[in-house]
């Protein structure tokens, strides 16, 4: 069978369980071929359908993401290798990374913590677009930190990227000028479906109303903000209001940003001015 009528077969296949069936199965081809999608795209005509795609296509039909099939996810300007050890990361969370752009200007920021680092998909971005930065990494999870630290190694970042071990902030003191922060939003007992079910429960919920987390880490962010610096954190569509109520009450002040869908995603706290 030809590329073309195979992605037409796979994608039938596919369209029950994938909002993204065509997507899916070009995606899968490429991997297969040990080639990026644009190259198959246009060398539909002299390539031949390799014996594993059907198999990647069968896993596919079980729920399993794309992201964890291939090894491979982009994010922001940068290509990660994900595990099922780890979130994979969502074009949600680069409003995160926008909203910091727009806070330094043409600044740059010097120290940057990332708060659950996962596969170091916020703190990597954010030194892949500031080349005089450095930051830290912290996971509670030692799979995960190996995968963030592969990425780090890849990416030729290894020597700006210093990984911890650690439980949030705990024990941990200085001051960053930029904090990225993606922790477990989903209330305990909301039913999932789609890529997540597949996905660390330790990095979606975050107990009865989604909020323990964040109650954890407002108080821990006075002390580690440097004074012109900024925390940006994801929350939930419905959240903001919680958790801004939080961050306000730390003497925090808050401001919110929306991702392209129109959500609010993402809370930017800062120190409170002087009086």
């Amino acid at each position: 069978m030809g590329v073309a009528p195979a992605l037409r077969q796979a994608t039938a296949r596919l369209t029950p369980i994938s909002a993204t069936p065509r997507l899916d199965a070009e995606l899968l081809l490429a991997h297969a071929l040990g080639i990026d999608r644009n190259e198959l795209l246009m060398r539909q005509r002299d390539l031949s359908v390799p014996p594993g795609f059907e198999a990647l296509i069968d896993r596919r039909l079980t729920g399993e993401p794309i992201a964890y099939i291939t090894g491979a996810r982009d994010f922001w300007t940068i290509s990660l290798r994900v595990t099922p050890d780890v979130l994979i990361p969502r074009p949600d969370s680069e409003t995160l990374i926008e909203a910091a752009l727009d806070h330094f200007g043409a600044r740059s920021p010097s120290r940057i913590l990332d708060l659950g680092t996962g596969s170091g998909a916020l703190l990597l971005a954010a030194l892949s677009q500031w080349p005089q930065a450095s930051g830290v990494g912290v996971d509670i999870s030692p799979a995960a930190l190996a995968v963030a630290q592969g990425n780090a190694d890849r990416l030729d970042l290894s020597e700006r990227a210093d990984f911890r071990m650690g439980d949030w902030a705990e024990g941990m003191d200085g001051c960053f000028d930029l904090i990225l922060i993606n922790p477990p939003y989903i209330a305990s007992d909301v039913a999932l479906a789609g890529d997540v079910l597949h996905e660390p429960e330790s990095a979606l919920f975050a107990g009865a109303d989604g909020l323990d987390d964040y109650r954890r880490i407002a108080p821990m962010l006075p002390r580690l903000l440097a004074p012109d610096g900024m925390a940006a954190i994801e929350i939930g569509y419905d959240q903001r209001l919680s958790v801004f109520t939080l961050l306000a009450d730390q003497g925090l002040s808050v401001a919110v940003r929306r991702d392209l869908a129109g959500h609010d995603r993402c809370l930017i706290a800062t120190l409170a001015p002087s009086v």
